[in-house]
């Protein structure tokens, strides 16, 4: 992609520093094309401007349209929201009151669908999100994010283990969920022996990941009761191991384990919207899965002929069992998925879709 000449100005997920979610996106890019860009200046003018989902949408979707071309990054399902759902109605003024966005946008939905019609391109992650997105801009280019730096290990080891290691691996408020499949790892437990490995931060803000700091501890207590210890020195097995991120360990401590779990609220239209980035993380260390039934997990497990998607309580059950019992059966769901995340999601087909994305507002 030449953009020499061009001036592109980047506003950043969190300002000032930047936030895991631009290295796993345009910053991860522009570094791989060699492609100049700054901090944007509200009031500076540059012929291209990236936006991530967190700009002030008050402010950027009445931009004026003189030379500068916007690029809109909206990676969440903000759109599938009802307008009956009580915190998508409070989301804009609570943006407000916070100092994200300058002027009182009451209706957030709104506010996003004047912002798509004010981009020159928007940048999304489902097939789904670009079919609503396109009502309000023509130019919607599907895109997930790189995770090559971060899957730095592959699994080569899918021996039946003594202890079957289970893990999950996210951000801390998106635990919640493992409370659906809580039921079906106490069965598990009871007649196999495993244990869940649980990857992430150890507090969040429960509040717009600011306000009302929330123990990854007490919310593990919570969920799965007497079933998880906080201390296990003195011996107590628990069926939960609570472990702190980081980028350099995670890989390691996600290989050393033999099934990933992907459970999310299919009620909860965000995370039924989800894209498949967090499979095809785990796909490039060559981890089986068994996740729940959204749109994006399903399509891509039929591509490859590994429906290890699951629709309720039985369902993961069984597939659980079936990966438990089978060391062949981890292998062969681990290696399929490893192949399609390094050909069809490679981090070249990745560059040149975002090469495509910038091509289309240099014209």
């Amino acid at each position: 992609m030449d953009l020499s000449g061009f001036s592109i100005g980047y506003v950043p997920f969190r300002s000032p520093s930047l936030h895991p979610f631009d290295l796993r996106n345009f910053v991860y890019y522009a570094r791989k094309r060699n492609i100049p860009f700054e901090i944007a200046d509200p009031n500076k003018e540059y012929d291209i401007v990236v936006l991530t989902p967190q700009v002030d949408l008050s402010f950027w979707n009445r931009f004026p349209r003189r030379k500068t071309k916007l690029i809109y990054m909206l990676v969440d399902s903000y759109l599938a929201v009802s307008g009956f759902d009580l915190k998508g109605a409070l989301r804009g003024f609570a943006k407000f009151c916070v100092g994200e966005h300058r002027s009182l946008r009451l209706n957030y939905a709104d506010a996003i669908k004047d912002m798509c019609r004010r981009a020159d391109a928007v940048m999304c992650s489902t097939l789904e999100q670009k079919h609503d997105i396109q009502e309000y801009c023509r130019n919607v280019h599907v895109i997930l994010e790189f995770h090559q730096k971060i899957a730095s290990r592959v699994k080569n080891d899918y021996a039946q283990p003594e202890k079957i290691k289970l893990v999950w691996e996210g951000r801390p408020e998106n635990a919640a969920a493992l409370a659906g499949i809580k039921d079906v790892l106490i069965q598990l437990k009871a007649k196999y022996p495993l244990s869940l490995y649980v990857i992430t931060d150890l507090e969040y803000g429960r509040y717009m990941n600011r306000f009302k700091k929330v123990s990854m501890v007490k919310q593990l207590q919570r969920i799965f009761g007497s079933e998880y210890h906080a201390n296990t020195v003195s011996g107590n097995d628990s069926l939960v191991y609570l472990y702190q991120w980081n980028k350099q360990d995670v890989s390691r401590l996600i290989t050393g384990c033999d099934i990933a779990v992907i459970p999310l609220d299919t009620a909860d239209p965000l995370m039924r919207g989800k894209p498949e980035n967090k499979l095809l993380f785990f796909w490039r260390m060559g981890m089986p899965c068994v996740v729940s039934a959204i749109p994006t997990y399903t399509r891509i497990m039929e591509k490859i002929g590994m429906p290890l998607y699951c629709k309720n309580n039985q369902d993961w059950y069984e597939k659980l069992e079936k990966l438990i019992l089978g060391a062949d059966a981890r292998k062969a769901a681990g290696l399929a998925g490893l192949k399609i995340a390094e050909t069809e999601y490679s981090q070249e087909q990745y560059l040149l879709q975002w090469d495509r994305l910038f091509e289309s507002v240099k014209k």
